[in-house]
């Protein structure tokens, strides 16, 4: 299985590759250095909350609530900021994040407590993230001249020489790197995934672990949510409408599998990549939007029939272990 997901994400590096050539022959703008900035500064916010959204389907579930997260979050420390200008960004950020831990403190206690099914919860709890980012907000927007600079800053601003936004994304997967690689909640949190009922007879508590990724993944919601309105210096009720999809993706992108039990922080970021590289190169050579996501589509649909072909072959070996 080890060998099946290295030749699949090497198989992935090298379409990125061929791609990045092909487009280069097309736009000579694309691998300029201003470009590549911008292609993974665009990037940074999607692979925070891939990476959260891995973690969700590790557990065999899913989260269809972090655009609105993201939105609430994002609305609540602009409208901090708009009425306290001296308000410190590293201020606004615990501000974000506090509101979208919470928001999927309530997802996880939905799904891991009360028993609802993750598809459900977190749809619902779309619509109702959704309503209080406009009923806080009045239906209005927060534009940059509401924001300070320092706020509007984040984004802009550099940490060792690299843009903050693609500084924080680096931090944000080494860690979890290491997390979901090394320590024992990380290995829970695949053992639910492969077969909750065995992880329950090990002794593990599957509540507890479901409780968690939800919300970790709220928290990461709510960072995302501060960089989206930095960058865009922009807060409104509609941010990220849809955005989950494009996180999903990603994650299928990256092998993570929807069923749960399987995906790896290394190829998350090769699918992230991909997925990063599509929204920005296929405008550059003027592919209609129709065309795009199409496109777009096909890839993902490919990603997904190669995870389940690995997941079968996976799948026949162990029995023929067996039966040896």
């Amino acid at each position: 299985m080890r060998n099946i997901s290295k030749f699949r994400e090497a198989g992935l590096l090298g379409f990125i590759v061929i791609l990045c050539i092909f487009i280069q022959f097309k736009n000579p703008s694309f691998l300029s250095f201003e470009n590549i900035n911008d292609l993974l500064t665009n990037t940074a916010i999607l692979s925070i909350l891939a990476v959260g959204m891995m973690m969700v389907l590790l557990t065999a579930g899913i989260d269809l609530s972090i655009g609105s997260t993201l939105a609430l979050s994002g609305m609540t420390a602009a409208l901090a900021v708009s009425h306290n200008p001296d308000l410190s960004p590293v201020a606004a950020i615990l501000i974000a994040v506090g509101v979208g831990t919470l928001c999927g403190f309530i997802v996880g206690f939905l799904v891991s407590i009360l028993g609802v099914f993750p598809i459900i919860a977190s749809l619902g709890m779309l619509n109702v993230f959704r309503g209080l980012t406009f009923m806080i907000s009045g239906g209005k927007w927060v534009s940059a001249h509401q924001m300070s600079a320092s706020f509007k800053g984040i984004a802009t601003s550099k940490v060792l020489g690299i843009n903050t936004l693609i500084f924080i994304a680096i931090i944000i997967y080494i860690l979890f790197y290491y997390f979901i690689s090394y320590t024992r909640t990380g290995r829970q949190i695949y053992a639910v995934g492969s077969n909750v009922a065995s992880a329950k007879i090990s002794g593990i508590n599957t509540k507890k672990v479901l409780w968690l990724v939800y919300t970790l993944m709220g928290a990461l919601a709510g960072l995302a949510g501060v960089l989206w309105v930095s960058k865009f210096a922009s807060a409104q009720g509609d941010t990220a409408t849809g955005y989950e999809l494009n996180v999903i993706a990603a994650c299928v992108l990256g092998g993570v599998s929807v069923a749960g039990g399987y995906g790896k922080v290394s190829g998350l970021l090769v699918g992230t990549l991909l997925f990063g590289i599509l929204n920005n190169a296929l405008p550059l050579i003027n592919v209609s939007p129709f065309w795009q996501n199409a496109i777009q589509g096909l890839i993902i649909l490919a990603a997904i029939l190669m995870n389940a072909l690995v997941k079968r072959r996976a799948t026949k070996e162990n029995l023929m272990r067996r039966k040896l």
